[in-house]
């Protein structure tokens, strides 16, 4: 029987990478990648 660890499974998950992820188009797509079941990382200028 094999284990699969906690890393091994997130690192399962797509990757999404979100500029301009802190308002508007990009909190909207952010928050529906991460309902979809992405891992997701956000970034902004602010």
């Amino acid at each position: 029987m094999q284990t699969i660890s906690n890393q091994q499974s997130s690192q399962a998950k797509p990757l999404a990478w979100i500029t301009g992820g802190a308002t508007g188009i990009g909190l909207a797509s952010a928050i529906a990648l991460g309902q979809a079941g992405f891992r997701v990382v956000v970034s902004g200028r602010r």
